[in-house]
């Protein structure tokens, strides 16, 4: 119950000080709710759904007309991807790779939106930007005459 927040994506534009605001508000409000508490609640103008997995929580804000349902089975698609990416994810995974953690949130959602519906072409796309990452061996082994 720390509150300590791993990873962010807005999809509207915000000031700093407006989103640390929000994020305090949102922070304190989830983890004062207990466990067999509904994972919806009403907030401002907006609906935050949110899931627990183990020590981790994961948060949507959505809008009036947004289904509850289905954002609550894209923070379950995101963990899915999460935990075939790296095995069983936890913090620790989030913690030290956040800069693939949000490379999977993009891969998926695209300005807000499901961009990808199936795990196997998500998770065919970061294979393929990790091969691209990866430092070919055979270059740096070539003898220089």
């Amino acid at each position: 119950r720390q509150g300590k927040l791993r990873l962010q994506k807005w999809y509207v534009p915000l000031s700093d000080k407006e989103k640390k605001k929000i994020t305090r508000e949102l922070v304190q409000t989830v983890l004062a709710r207990k466990p067999k508490m509904c994972s919806f609640l009403e907030w401002r103008d907006l609906k935050i759904v949110y899931k627990r997995y183990a020590s981790l929580y994961f948060c949507c804000a959505i809008e009036d007309q947004d289904n509850e349902l289905i954002t609550l089975e894209i923070i379950h698609r995101y963990v899915e991807l999460l935990d075939k990416y790296f095995g069983s994810v936890c913090e620790l995974d989030i913690i030290f790779n956040f800069e693939k953690a949000y490379f999977i949130l993009d891969e998926f959602l695209l300005g807000g939106e499901v961009q990808e519906t199936s795990k196997k072409n998500v998770l065919k796309a970061i294979e393929q930007a990790d091969l691209l990452q990866e430092p070919r061996h055979e270059y740096f082994n070539v003898p220089v005459y």
